[in-house]
């Protein structure tokens, strides 16, 4: 079985590498500066942000396997495992890398809003790949931080370095947007095979034994992560993936609707609501109309 540590403060992982540790709480490292650490797998307590500038040792992410391209952001959040595939080699680090406690950030702007930059969720094949001017940006990010920690620590250190932590995030926001808008032709592929995803799930028994759709279930379908579904369906489409879903819903809801063969409630049931009133109270609040009134008017 693999050997999994866990990573549980900045100074373990800055000590690994033979780096000194400017602040308990947050660490902004040159890779090319550190020593050759073991290839193992982690467990993270931490926040981290890796920039890799050139090809590396192919790194194992959750259950996937992730090969660095140049100019490469790859965002990891406490709770998730990450590591290499082969271990008990050494290895050079390279790049940058971003490491932050999660009690840095509490009771803070950023604490209050960390979840909101999903790409922490992404899963290692919907990483940020950076633009050369967008790598300089990021780089600009970590020295600002940077200067910060090698100054003494005052009542202004948090906030300066949160500030800066929290612009560099906001900055990886603007670039993944650019990223959706310049893969858009790969996107509106996944839309497509969404809609064929779910015109089989309805042709199918799952309805009736598995229920609806969820949000998870189909961007497992798609080899996608939750979030990085969740962001593409809004980007595209302008509504959220639930929205989508529920639409494709009410769509195979109001073909059965006019089936006067079977009741509403037996419809619910068919299409995947365990309670008919809930099929009901949803049919309403996107049609206008209940199940019943639509059938009576169409």
């Amino acid at each position: 079985m693999d050997q999994i540590i866990k990573l549980e403060s900045v100074a373990q992982f800055n000590t690994e590498r033979g780096q000194p540790t400017l602040h308990p709480l947050v660490s902004v490292l040159d890779q090319s500066l550190s020593r050759l650490i073991p290839q193992v797998r982690y467990y993270s307590e931490l926040y981290i942000v890796f920039l890799k500038e050139e090809k590396c040792a192919e790194m194992k992410y959750g259950r996937q396997h992730y090969d660095y391209q140049d100019g490469t952001l790859l965002f990891i959040s406490p709770g998730q495992v990450f590591g290499f595939e082969e271990q008990g080699k050494m290895l050079q680090p390279t790049g940058w890398a971003l490491v932050f406690h999660p009690d840095l950030i509490r009771g803070t702007s950023l604490g209050r809003h960390i979840k909101d930059y999903s790409f922490f969720s992404y899963e290692v094949n919907e990483a940020l790949h950076l633009a050369e001017r967008e790598r300089q940006v990021v780089l600009e990010c970590f020295t600002k931080i940077r200067y910060e920690l090698e100054q003494a620590i005052d009542k202004h250190s948090k906030a300066l370095i949160v500030s800066n932590m929290e612009l560099f995030l906001k900055y990886c926001v603007r670039f993944y947007d650019r990223q959706f808008i310049t893969r858009d032709h790969v996107h509106k592929d996944i839309l497509v095979r969404l809609e064929k995803l779910l015109d089989n799930y309805f042709q199918s028994d799952k309805p009736q034994t598995i229920g609806l759709p969820s949000v998870s279930y189909c961007a497992e379908k798609l080899h996608l992560s939750a979030k990085y579904f969740g962001d593409l369906v809004k980007k595209e489409t302008g509504r959220s993936a639930q929205e989508f879903i529920q639409d494709k819903v009410i769509d195979v809801a109001k073909g059965k609707v006019l089936d006067t063969s079977k009741s509403i409630s037996e419809i619910g049931y068919e299409i995947g609501f365990k309670y008919p009133p809930h099929f009901t109270r949803l049919f309403k609040h996107l049609v206008g109309q209940t199940p019943n009134e639509y059938r009576s008017l169409n």
